[in-house]
């Protein structure tokens, strides 16, 4: 009977089982794309109402598309009739609105009656989404690292420094130089009267690197390598996730 109903298709009017197998459809990809997404994403940041945003537009996707079929002027007002609802729903990460675009095709194709086309395309998504998962481009180590250390006064210390980091990072730049001016530090003798002590670091530079670690790396080595920097008098580390944002 689906056979029958599909050939005597007629955009203007689409049968209730037609616009039926079409909804199914849609929403069988695109549960395909949110189970991809779900075993494919490494941040704990996933919302639960994203994942259902993934499955349900496909679904009003292909509606819309059964909706307007081969008229124009439907079409033009369908545009109108959306064009007034204001979508303020930020996704900062690329790697989101691809996944959510892609269940949106899956339902337009879906609404057209490409139904090897939305197959195909959902398959072939979900496929190089796993694969990419375990490729170099995953992107295993997204912290980005500052690095603040303190060295004598010499024109060779950057390229001494340097010469650590490409030992255990697979990006760094240099953020800031700074030359340190004498430090001041408040204090109680034993008498209860106050007392400040002043330090003279005439002779230091403090660096800032931004650093991104090889895959291979630990936080731990890259330490234990710059503390045989001769002359280091201050290190801190501190490494934090970046957002991903367009």
């Amino acid at each position: 009977m689906f056979d029958i109903e599909l050939l005597n298709y007629n955009p203007d009017t689409p049968p209730f089982y037609v616009a039926l197998v079409t909804a199914l459809f849609a929403f069988f990809l695109s549960s395909l794309i949110a189970i991809t997404y779900e075993f494919t994403t490494k941040s704990i940041y996933r919302k639960a109402h994203f994942l259902q945003s993934i499955v349900m537009i496909s679904i009003v996707a292909a509606t819309v598309m059964q909706a307007i079929g081969d008229s124009l002027a439907i079409g033009l007002g369908m545009l109108g009739a959306l064009s007034i609802i204001r979508f303020r729903t930020v996704l900062d990460d690329p790697r989101n609105i691809t996944f959510m675009f892609a269940s949106l095709a899956a339902g337009i194709a879906c609404g057209v009656l490409g139904y090897v086309i939305a197959l195909t395309g959902t398959l072939v998504f979900c496929l190089v989404a796993i694969v990419l998962r375990f490729s170099p481009m995953s992107n295993a180590n997204e912290l980005i690292g500052e690095i603040k250390l303190q060295v004598p006064k010499d024109e060779t210390q950057q390229a001494i420094i340097e010469t650590q980091l490409k030992k255990h990072c697979r990006n760094f730049e240099l953020n800031q130089l700074r030359f340190l001016n004498p430090k001041r530090i408040k204090g109680v003798t034993n008498d209860g009267l106050p007392t400040i002590e002043e330090i003279s670091r005439e002779n230091l530079q403090e660096f800032t690197y931004l650093v991104r670690l090889r895959y291979a790396a630990t936080v731990t080595a890259l330490t234990n390598s710059l503390k045989e920097i001769e002359g280091l008098e201050g290190l801190r580390l501190n490494f934090k996730k970046q957002p991903t944002k367009l």
